[in-house]
């Protein structure tokens, strides 16, 4: 059961209090010391690693059904979120119990409706459905509960009966339900999603009571600058797969001969009928198909379910605008064989054939250094939230596309596995970034979640070739008591499940109080000179952006991204001179950071520049943020501001100049013939 969150944070705290005045009693206040510096000690733990997780895709074992649509919708009441847990609601059909309305799955519940009170509701809300299971699938194999995400914590249940428990937004998760649903008749599924962020949650939140007029609200709080919405994010899925079947793959490739030849090496685990052990005298047949559906590569594993492909003539994956033909994906094809050679599952998935290298002062693809050039992003819009809207993202490529950037960080959380995909097939370089934003009060449990979203990112996302980064944290307060060990564990663990990638963290403290930085292999770093500081003073850009990243670098040689800066710019806000929130002001603050760009450019340490933010997004409600974060290139509804114009027009010719690309041809308006004016004088002035 679900625990009442601010009562259990009262009663924790009172507890702190008793056992802290018992220990001054007991001990005096050297004991109190003593008792506090241990409490301050945080653990390398082993965390409980992912496993499954396949993305669901049909094949000739496997079918796959979608739950998305509309959904019956209750919210619990805030002083009471685990009423429904007490008086069994997932028993019974929610409209039996409570007034429900429907609601759209995916999609956040905040802004569907037209009630502050479920906008800002804190707490539980419950959501079900009726599905039909067919007769077909209790013939020997298992069907399989999928959901891409889930804001914040999840309990599922089926005709009555918990299926699966799942904490932490934006990743997936899944149970079996083979032996919970009815074949060939109607089943219920109900899903209770409880919002609460607290201190030991990733990201952290607090819970307060306050007094209104009418008695005490519950208030969320939290210090990150975007909307905590939340509900059923992503698309929900059952499928099937045979009673022995593939359960995971890892993926990792190389390439050999100038990039004339190519590696595939493949890891598959099967799951099998008894004990969740696979039965004896497994094998995989894997082969590789280009573009055309041509076979390049083909080979039989043993026992071990692993082997490597060559791919002779290999087309490697590059990024957006460095290649003629970027986003190049083979596809993987892996038949499982049991006895007598018989074929029990098989999977498809899409591999990009690419390599990572890096340095103190580079970082490559296929042997060719990258300057990135990008955003930081939000999966944010009106009405949906942070609901995943395929046409939505297809705009946002095609923007991304527009206007020349080959990469965006995942700020600050996970984006869907869509998202993903279509980043592979365009060619669009990822920093992957889990939930942990703001991050402070290092303590042990924190720890272990913070490590736990970091597992499940990496064990969702490590086979995508569009993945080139890890980001293990956004703005951590790194300059706290505990930081450096903290940032140390968490980097490490990263490195242990993934060596393939380097880490990184966008780090918004200065250098010189900074504990975290040594532990990464790429320092990125966010600041907004000319807006939080200076605001107002064009004047005070460029040197500062160069100066603090060559600080970076000195102290710990490694290379280094600037991946915040901007300025909130009100659409159609036009004053001369440049003045704050002007579309002026942003254009202006823009060139200055381009300025200083260039002069670290001259340095091979410098690899990119990210711009925040890709678009408008909803915030909570202050006085700071007038309808949200207005640092959006493009508005929120994903339309180009002045900035944008000028932006891509720097991007491209970063392109042209680094990767040699091609200029598109409406990169420049026409302005005018000054073929009329060749015999006139003309001297440096003109320049």
């Amino acid at each position: 059961m679900i625990k009442n969150i601010w009562m259990y944070l009262r009663i924790q705290w009172k507890l702190i209090l008793l056992i802290t005045a018992l220990s001054l009693i007991a001990m005096g206040v050297i004991g109190f010391c003593i008792h506090y510096a241990i409490a301050l000690v945080i653990l390398n733990k082993q965390i409980s690693p992912t496993v499954g997780m396949l993305y669901p895709r049909e094949s000739e074992t496997r079918e796959v059904r979608s739950l998305d649509g509309l959904w019956n919708f209750a919210k619990s009441d805030p002083t009471n979120p685990t009423q429904g847990i007490r008086d069994k609601w997932f028993m019974d059909d929610l409209s039996r119990v409570q007034d429900t309305i429907p609601m759209p799955v995916p999609a956040s519940y905040n802004d569907i409706t037209t009630q502050n009170d479920l906008r800002d509701h804190v707490g539980t809300v419950w959501y079900d459905r009726k599905f039909f299971v067919p007769r077909s699938w209790a013939d020997k194999q298992r069907v399989w509960l999928r959901f891409g995400s889930v804001h914040y914590e999840a309990f599922v249940f089926i005709n009555g009966e918990i299926a699966v428990r799942h904490e932490m937004g934006h990743l997936p998760f899944e149970a079996e339900i083979t032996n919970l649903v009815k074949y060939g008749e109607e089943n219920r599924i109900t899903v209770m999603c409880d919002n609460a962020l607290i201190q030991t949650t990733v990201p952290q939140g607090k819970i307060t009571e306050v007094s209104r007029d009418d008695g005490v609200a519950i208030v969320q709080t939290y210090t990150f600058d975007f909307f905590n919405y939340a509900g059923i994010h992503r698309s929900v899925h059952l499928y099937t797969t045979p009673l022995t079947y593939i359960e995971e793959m890892e993926i990792t490739t190389d390439l050999a001969k100038d990039n004339n030849v190519g590696f595939v090496y493949y890891k598959v685990k099967a799951n099998g009928t008894a004990a969740n052990e696979a039965i004896s005298n497994l094998y995989v047949r894997v082969q590789l198909r280009n573009k055309e559906g041509i076979i390049v590569a083909n080979e039989t594993s043993n026992a071990d379910l692993k082997g490597v492909l060559e791919v002779q003539k290999v087309m490697p994956w590059w990024p957006y605008l460095m290649h003629p033909e970027p986003g190049y994906l083979y596809q993987l094809e892996v038949f499982l064989h049991g006895n007598n050679n018989e074929l029990l599952d098989v999977y498809r998935q899409k591999v990009g054939i690419r390599t990572l290298s890096w340095n103190n002062t580079s970082f490559m693809i296929n042997g060719r250094p990258v300057y990135f050039r990008g955003f930081g992003r939000h999966e944010d819009s009106d009405i949906r939230g942070k609901g995943l809207d395929l046409a939505l993202m297809t705009r946002d490529f095609n923007l991304l596309k527009w206007i020349g950037a080959n990469a965006y960080r995942t700020s600050h959380y996970p984006y869907s596995e869509e998202s993903m995909q279509f980043a592979d097939e365009n060619g669009i370089m990822i920093i992957d970034e889990c939930p942990s934003v703001d991050t402070e009060n290092f303590k042990q449990e924190l720890l272990d979640k913070h490590k736990s979203s970091m597992e499940q990112l990496i064990h969702r996302d490590r086979n995508h070739p569009s993945v080139v980064m890890w980001s293990i944290a956004n703005e951590p307060r790194t300059n706290q008591l505990n930081a450096g060990s903290y940032f140390q564990y968490v980097a490490n663990y990263t490195r242990e499940l993934d060596p393939t990638r380097p880490v990184t963290a966008a780090i918004a403290v200065s250098s010189n109080d900074d504990k975290a930085a040594k532990f990464l292999d790429v320092i990125s770093f966010n600041r907004y000179n000319g807006w939080y500081s200076n605001p107002g003073r064009l004047d005070m850009i460029t040197k500062r952006v160069i100066d603090e990243a060559t600080n970076w670098y000195k102290k710990h040689n490694k290379p280094v991204i600037m991946s915040e800066y901007g300025a909130d710019t009100v659409e159609g806000l036009h004053l001369l001179p440049a003045y704050v929130w002007s579309e002026e002001y942003q254009t202006e603050l823009f060139s200055r950071h381009f300025k200083a760009f260039d002069t670290l450019r001259k340095q091979p340490w410098f690899i990119g520049e990210f711009v925040w933010n890709f678009a408008d997004f909803k915030t909570a409600q202050t006085v700071t943020r007038v309808g949200g974060n207005k640092k959006g290139v493009f508005t929120r509804n994903r339309q180009p501001k002045a900035v944008a114009h000028l932006l891509r027009q720097r991007y491209f010719a970063l392109g042209r100049e680094v990767d040699q690309c091609n200029f598109p041809e409406d990169l420049f308006t026409y302005i005018a013939d000054l073929g009329s004016a060749r015999n006139a004088k003309h001297d440096d002035s003109d320049l």
